[in-house]
């Protein structure tokens, strides 16, 4: 991810993002109503973030001077979109993606993005915030960054929100998935209660989805780290290998008691 001048100057000393809070502020964001926030689409208009009320929304952050992850997961969700529209209809959900860093991804910025990757789905708009009121709107939707050296380290999530501009669902990782994004679509579609809070194993996904994209400082360029799922996929079969011994263990030691209580040995 390259960054603007600007950007590597700010990043000067900053660790990057933690992910353990990252996702608790992702997930603090479950429930929670977007406010009124007025931004601009690619033509320079003024675009309230309560216009798109009445529908179900779905929102994700992207710069536009990243060249690697912003542009594979917004083609990502350019897949899932188009699946969606096919299943649930073109005109049932709406799409946006919000530039985060200002000045930078001003409207002929996302405008440009938007074009490059060929992205021309009528609901979907490429909104640019008033650099002033980013950390809030970002605070919002629990949507976590900080500026490194090569760019900016973020939270990759899809926001899902109601027709009342309620967050309901936070899909995170590169990959989006239709499905995923499916499913509570159609149950706010059909007017379905849904639950704002992720079990257990779904905090547990999100935050191997969130810690397995980091930032190489060698290459300057995000990858996939599988070192997390496979310490910890490493950690259960030890614990599993080590209970099976002893449980067999156990079983042997009881077994030779019995026997030597049948043979009537002390």
């Amino acid at each position: 991810m390259a960054a603007p001048a600007a950007g590597r100057a700010e990043a000067a000393g900053n660790p990057g993002l933690d992910p353990g809070q990252a996702l608790r502020l992702s997930q603090a964001a479950l429930g929670r109503q977007v406010g009124d926030h007025i931004l601009l689409d690619r033509q320079g208009r003024p675009v309230a973030l309560s216009s798109f009320r009445g529908k179900p929304l779905l929102v994700s952050f992207i710069y536009t001077g990243c060249f690697q992850i912003c542009p594979a997961t917004t083609r990502s969700l350019q897949e899932a979109v188009e699946a969606l529209q096919k299943s649930v209809g073109a005109s049932q959900f709406n799409v946006v993606s919000i530039g985060f860093n200002q000045p930078a991804d001003s409207p002929q910025a996302l405008k440009a993005f938007a074009t490059q990757y060929g992205i021309t789905t009528p609901n979907w708009d490429f909104l640019s915030p008033p650099a002033a009121i980013v950390p809030a709107l970002t605070a919002d939707f629990g949507f976590a960054y900080a500026a490194t050296p090569a760019g900016f380290d973020h939270v990759l999530q899809v926001s899902v929100l109601d027709a009342d501009g309620r967050i309901v669902r936070q899909i995170y990782g590169e990959d989006v998935v239709a499905g995923e994004l499916g499913e509570p679509l159609k149950m706010l579609l059909a007017g379905l209660p849904m639950n704002a809070e992720n079990s257990v194993l779904d905090n547990l996904m999100d935050r191997i989805r969130i810690m397995c994209t980091v930032l190489d400082p060698e290459t300057g360029a995000y990858r996939v780290d599988y070192t997390l799922p496979v310490q910890i996929a490493g950690g259960a079969t030890f614990f599993i290998l080590m209970m099976a011994f002893f449980i067999n263990e156990w079983r042997t030691s009881r077994r030779i008691s019995a026997k030597k209580r049948d043979r009537g040995i002390a």
